[in-house]
């Protein structure tokens, strides 16, 4: 997966269109689908990372580098997380027929499916947590 599409799959996780996203960063128009072919600056990966609240790690490699990642989900969370991401892997890879877009799913379409929700499930975690845990437990 190029950088490119890491950044369309996370921008649609998050609502935005790689139009949109352009447009609020005040970029030229069609910029981002050219970053497979010339490097970004690094200011630019930082400005996108920053609107998708990701880490630039993970715009430019698509992992998350542990020692930076913010810790708002428990262990247990990310177990949870992990455990649903690969029953649904082998869901997915056991199936005949599995189409993408009209064609045979490959292995890099099954891990971007993959890859979008885990960034949903950990949004919708993080955002149960704000909205379902008791006042008197909230870390200010």
């Amino acid at each position: 997966m190029g950088l490119y599409e890491r950044i369309r799959d996370v921008a649609k996780v998050k609502g935005y269109s790689v139009n949109r996203l352009e447009q609020e960063l005040g970029f030229a128009r069609s910029s981002i689908s050219k970053f497979n072919k010339n490097m970004p600056s690094a200011e630019k990966i930082q400005q996108i990372a920053d609107i998708l609240n990701v880490s630039a790690d993970y715009i430019l490699t698509g992992k998350e580098n542990p020692k930076q990642r913010e810790q708002s989900l428990a262990v247990k969370d990310e177990h949870d997380i992990e455990e649903i991401l690969r029953q649904t892997e082998e869901q997915l890879l056991s199936q005949e027929g599995l189409m993408f877009d009209g064609k045979p799913a490959s292995p890099e379409a099954i891990e971007s499916i993959l890859s979008a929700m885990r960034i949903g499930m950990e949004m919708a975690k993080v955002k149960n947590k704000e909205k379902y845990t008791p006042k008197k437990y909230k870390k200010d």
